[in-house]
């Protein structure tokens, strides 16, 4: 079928349908490029989701991506088809300045490991997207090139701190792009703006040319984009050691995708206790996710973890993260006025260390944790969680009630970081709508390595989505 130019737009086209029609000769890179730029152009103005925009050399690989389709040499799976990254991850030639004054006007001379897989797999760099300040805070706003806003509301947060990127993916100004996750990174801001996220296990995606590298046990790269099909794209295509990041080292190639059906998964959904207040009508959608599954034949029922109840694992991670990330705010500001600093790094700087008992303390929590995830999966194939306790939020909010307790921003994370202590794989994806409008997001966790059983659950979610085909209207 030949491409209608009346249906979906070339914006809001997947990136494989993309590769796809670039590849069939239905669409030029060049077309597809430039359709993007324009977009850019439009919409940025109003959500400041891209604060780099790599226009001219983007043309020039699109007009040798089309070159190479003339000639019928063989090309990638993502030839010809824009990406986007966030700004805290090197590009070569290309601004990187990390959200703040102190690194304006850096530009590496190399790419990340992960914009270089990209590149091979024929992806072009459209440019680099917004971050709060040393991608530490979960609202995208900073100094150097201010708040990026939600594509939905853009009274609201597009998230942080990969929310530059979240609102680029939602608005249309990117089929796919790059985030890093710390605690929260590419699956809270995904699921603010209604996209999808995958935070693989620990070490399988090289965090090669990423700052900051402390505490890199708890640092993640991940895709995001607008389907399922394009996370596991991705992930084929990202995940590998690179012979720089040690974390990555042990791990071989990603193992050959296994089919396996559907009904023969047992999976446990969670909302409360263990990760703080949830409001309602997040719950109500994770609930409405399993039992979705329910009605394709999964064996689904409620859980609990109990580790998760015995060890808070947000407060397990601020002691343990605070004590190893500080040292490396402490040295990229040295020297520096307070003035060139954003609020989330001033409050870095100004927090107590741990005390060296706390910290061993929260180092067996964190064991706890992972022992005790290690006891579920070993009866279940996956978790279903929310991501946010709460839909997108205004702007600049701090404190927030919560399914009627007060709870400060740092709340946000609680479900999410529990992933990053213990190393485990992720999905964010939408699966319900909030009164006011807004995207709501379940979280999909899985066992250690096992990234493709999510995939598939969140694949089968997909196809029964009751928010399938909704788009911010900008």
């Amino acid at each position: 079928m030949k491409y209608n130019k009346t249906s979906i737009p070339l914006y809001y086209q997947e990136a494989h349908s993309l590769a796809k029609l670039i590849r069939d000769k239905e669409v030029s890179a060049t077309e597809v490029v430039q359709t993007h730029l324009d977009r850019i152009g439009t919409v940025n103005p109003n959500i400041n989701a891209m604060v780099t925009v790599n226009a001219e050399k983007a043309l020039l690989a699109a007009k040798e991506a089309d070159q190479a389709i003339a000639k019928g040499v063989k090309i990638g799976p993502l030839h010809g088809v824009p990406f986007t990254v966030k700004d805290s991850i090197d590009t070569a030639n290309v601004l990187t300045q990390r959200g703040s004054p102190i690194f304006q006007g850096r530009i590496p001379e190399e790419d990340a490991t992960s914009v270089a897989r990209m590149k091979q797999a024929g992806g072009i760099l459209l440019g680099k997207t917004n971050l709060p300040e040393f991608s530490y805070w979960i609202e995208s706003d900073n100094l150097l090139t201010g708040r990026s806003k939600n594509p939905w509301d853009l009274t609201r947060t597009p998230g942080g701190s990969s929310g530059g990127e979240s609102a680029a993916i939602a608005a249309g100004l990117s089929p796919i792009g790059l985030g890093t996750d710390l605690a929260i990174s590419v699956r809270g801001p995904a699921a603010q703006t209604g996209i999808v996220s995958l935070k693989a296990t620990h070490g399988r995606i090289p965090m090669s040319g990423i700052w900051p590298r402390a505490p890199r046990r708890f640092w993640h790269v991940g895709p995001m984009a607008r389907s399922i099909k394009d996370l596991e794209i991705a992930l084929s295509l990202l995940a590998g050691p690179d012979g720089l990041d040690g974390f990555s080292s042990g791990f071989g190639a990603l193992q050959t995708k296994k089919a396996r059906d559907i009904k023969t998964l047992k999976i446990g959904w969670l909302v409360e206790p263990g990760f703080g207040p949830i409001d309602p009508e997040v719950a109500k959608t994770v609930q409405n996710a399993a039992e979705s599954l329910a009605t394709l034949g999964v064996t689904v029922e409620p859980v609990r973890i109990p580790a998760l109840e015995k060890d808070f694992a947000l407060e397990v991670f601020n002691r343990l993260h605070i004590m190893e990330m500080k040292p490396a705010f402490e040295e990229a500001v040295k020297a520096k006025s307070q003035n060139e600093i954003y609020k989330m790094a001033q409050t870095m700087l100004s927090l107590p260390e741990t005390s060296m008992k706390d910290y061993i303390e929260a180092e067996q929590a964190g064991e706890r944790l992972r022992d005790g995830f290690a006891t579920y999966f070993s009866k279940y194939d996956a978790l279903i969680t929310p991501v946010l306790p709460i839909p997108a939020h205004k702007h600049g909010v701090e404190e927030f009630i919560i399914n009627g307790q007060k709870v400060d921003a740092t709340y946000l994370q609680g479900a999410t970081v529990p992933l990053n202590i213990t190393g485990l794989p992720g999905i964010s994806m939408r699966y319900g709508t909030s009164k006011e409008g807004l995207p709501i997001n379940i979280q999909i966790v899985g066992k250690w390595l096992d990234e493709y059983t999510i995939l598939h659950v969140a694949s089968a979610l997909e196809s029964v989505s009751p928010t399938a085909g909704l788009l911010p209207n900008l």
